[in-house]
């Protein structure tokens, strides 16, 4: 048996070598995207494929919940040095979008499968309809790129060329790929040597439940956060600003109970399965780590000592019904389910704030933005497709410090690529990267800044893609009086006689001398504004995150020729704080949001979903996209009542609701 000090022993072995595993990937990738901006993944397997150790300085944090073991089924007879891999989002659920290619490799001690090691790559490429494979106007899989199911990629140590070739066949940067691949399987090499040594330190039985232990005491410490918690039921609900190419909102609404050391989350009431590729493919998987990313940032916040294994997951239930937009059937296109998966963050984020209100933040900004560019280098003639940068925003206030600026909270594990590594590699010219003045929600708290980026580039037809953009219309909420954040944007050469603005466009053509500007949204704010001390809000000013006009609009700040004026701030504050009544709800969501929903009240959208879950999944998305488009001059539930019958009218073709019909039956 391991006792508590043998244990963290352990822990801090696992953890070391994955590490280990992410420190030998990031050395050896091949792209930008995976040795600059870190997304990829590396873990340790139980032999059940349950992840027991991720590291915490190197790699996205998404994936501390995942099993392989469905992946691991599908293939037969493992051999020493064999490594498998798949990007294929509906071949046991590992992937969740093409670009992503999971490995795993068994680690064999005296003949038999002791454990494994995983993780991911995010390609730059991997074929499809538009460069960088992900837009949210592909409609299905198919699209997104070449995909495959799970296999073997290496047999007893040799790579299958045959494999390779037909990768480097259907991609546009095949060197990229197959670099970064080759540099996981290193990786998974790494931890297979440090399992080993683990093996020959602690002895085979007690690694095997030290291992089963380790997850055991993951459960129990999220099992007493939740028993920290009131009993309850809290519901919550966000949007993403179009579900599929300038269209109609999507909604995220979750529904989460907690009763002693246990927790459902239910989606049920979300968006049906959309025709665009903000679906995220969890398999209805009532613990799949994708639904679950919200909940790993909740109780790391509650607990940073908390150990990262799917331990986490088994006290959650997800309910997410088949043909919704959290649970997509064959051949849904996925691509951008990351942009989906942002919000899904923040409802949750949203549902436990209500829980313990006094313990988390306001929301982040929800829109990590990936711009790739693809051109021709006149440098050398070239085709260059690459990654530039992450455009990720605030986190929201805390509940003891403002959020963090340029890249906080749940997309904090995204890094810059340095401007002078991005200039070398690809041919465009920075004008600017820094952050955005006024982007943060204001609060007692301000919420963390916008990241605000502008490039030039020089070749004809040079295709930029920018997927994750969002929040161009709902805005990060704030809490407990805090402010909601700023708006996200992209203009194609501002303040010219070219100025085009392009929204939450994913795609755009840019001709010589072109210049993309692209803003992230901000985190919200937390708590009332106007307890925040002058002295930090002159200090704002000073440092550019505040103007001296929103200092004085938003905390009834005064702020004359660089200098706090005392007096004439209390006089204000007074003024503002009898004609600005306190807040009394615990969200601020921005007067987008509040006009959206006297239309579209929460009991005409719930009307709404179980309308459209009554009918076959094929029908869906078209009558939704039909009820919207006959909802002008109506609101609230019989609005959306008589905007169904039009559509019946209009497509007699279109089965009854089955809700419908149960609804009138009563």
């Amino acid at each position: 048996m391991f006792d508590r000090m043998k244990l963290q022993v352990l822990a801090n072995h696992a953890r070391s070598a994955a590490e280990n595993m992410a420190h030998t990937l990031q050395r050896t990738a091949h792209s930008a995207f995976v040795k600059e901006t870190e997304d990829f993944t590396v873990m340790l397997l139980n032999r059940r494929g349950e992840t027991f150790g991720v590291p915490m300085e190197l790699g996205a944090t998404w994936y501390p919940g995942l099993t392989y073991g469905r992946a691991i089924d599908m293939i037969e007879d493992y051999r020493p040095g064999d490594v498998a891999f798949t990007n294929d989002p509906y071949s046991g659920f590992v992937a969740t979008h093409a670009p992503d290619t999971h490995l795993w490799k068994p680690v064999f001690y005296d003949g038999e499968i002791i454990a494994w090691t995983g993780g991911h790559i995010h390609n730059t490429d991997m074929g499809g309809a538009v460069p960088a494979s992900l837009s949210r106007a592909l409609t299905e899989i198919h699209q997104e790129g070449i995909r495959f199911p799970p296999m073997k990629l290496v047999r007893e140590g040799v790579f299958d060329e045959q494999i390779l070739r037909i990768m480097t066949t259907n991609v546009r940067k095949p060197d990229l790929n197959i670099g970064d691949i080759k540099a996981l399987v290193g990786a998974l090499n790494t931890g297979e040597r440090k399992i080993l040594a683990m093996v020959e330190k602690f002895g085979k039985t007690a690694f095997l439940d030290g291992v089963d232990a380790l997850l055991d005491h993951a459960e129990a410490q999220a099992r007493d956060i939740l028993r920290a918690m009131p009993d309850g039921e809290w519901v919550f609900a966000d949007y993403a600003d179009e579900d599929s190419v300038e269209a109609n909102p999507c909604r995220l609404k979750l529904t989460l109970r907690i009763k002693g050391d246990e927790a459902i989350l239910d989606f049920t009431g979300s968006d049906p399965q959309l025709a665009s590729s903000l679906n995220v493919p969890s398999g209805g998987d009532p613990r799949h780590t994708i639904l679950l990313v919200g909940v790993y940032y909740v109780l790391y916040t509650l607990n940073p000592k908390i150990l990262l294994n799917t331990g986490l997951t088994r006290p959650f239930t997800c309910i997410a019904p088949a043909g919704t937009v959290l649970n997509p059937t064959f051949p849904a296109a996925v691509g951008m389910r990351s942009l989906t998966c942002a919000r899904l963050r923040s409802v949750i984020f949203g549902a436990f704030s209500q829980a313990v209100p006094e313990r988390l933040p306001a929301a982040p900004a929800g829109n990590n933005c990936i711009v790739n560019v693809m051109t021709t280098d006149e440098r050398t003639g070239n085709r260059i497709i690459a990654a530039v940068n992450p455009v990720v925003g605030g986190g929201g206030g805390m509940p003891h410090r403002d959020g963090t600026n340029g890249s906080g909270a749940d997309a904090a594990y995204l890094k810059n690529t340095p401007i002078e590594i991005t200039e070398m590699e690809t041919p465009v010219e920075f004008v600017r990267y820094g952050l955005a003045t006024d982007s943060g929600g204001a609060g007692r708290w301000r919420g963390g800044l916008a990241t605000h980026m502008a490039f030039r580039v020089f070749s004809p037809d040079t295709r930029i893609t920018a997927r994750n953009r969002d929040r161009g219309f709902f805005r990060p909420w704030g809490v407990l009086g805090g402010r909601a954040a700023g708006l996200s944007d992209m203009v194609v050469n501002p303040g010219t006689p070219e100025e085009r603005r392009l929204g939450n466009i994913d795609t755009a053509v840019l001709q010589p001398g072109d210049m993309l500007d692209i803003r992230s949204a901000g985190g919200g704010g937390r708590g009332d504004p106007f307890a925040r001390e002058a002295w930090r809000v002159a200090q704002d000013v000073a440092r550019g995150y505040v103007s001296v006009e929103a200092a004085e609009r938003e905390y009834g700040v005064v702020v004359r020729d660089g200098v706090l004026d005392a007096a004439a701030t209390d006089a204000l504050r007074d003024a503002l704080r009898a004609a600005r009544p306190a807040s009394t709800g615990h969200f601020h969501f921005g007067p987008e949001r509040e006009g959206y929903e006297r239309q579209w009240t929460p009991d005409a959208y719930d009307f709404l979903t179980r309308t459209l879950d009554g009918l076959p999944i094929h029908w869906r998305f078209f009558a939704k996209t039909e009820i919207f488009g006959r909802m002008a001059g109506r609101a609230g539930a019989d609005g959306v009542e008589a905007a169904l019958e039009e559509v019946y009218a209009r497509f007699p073709e279109m089965p009854r609701s089955k809700a419908m019909i149960r609804e009138a039956a009563k």
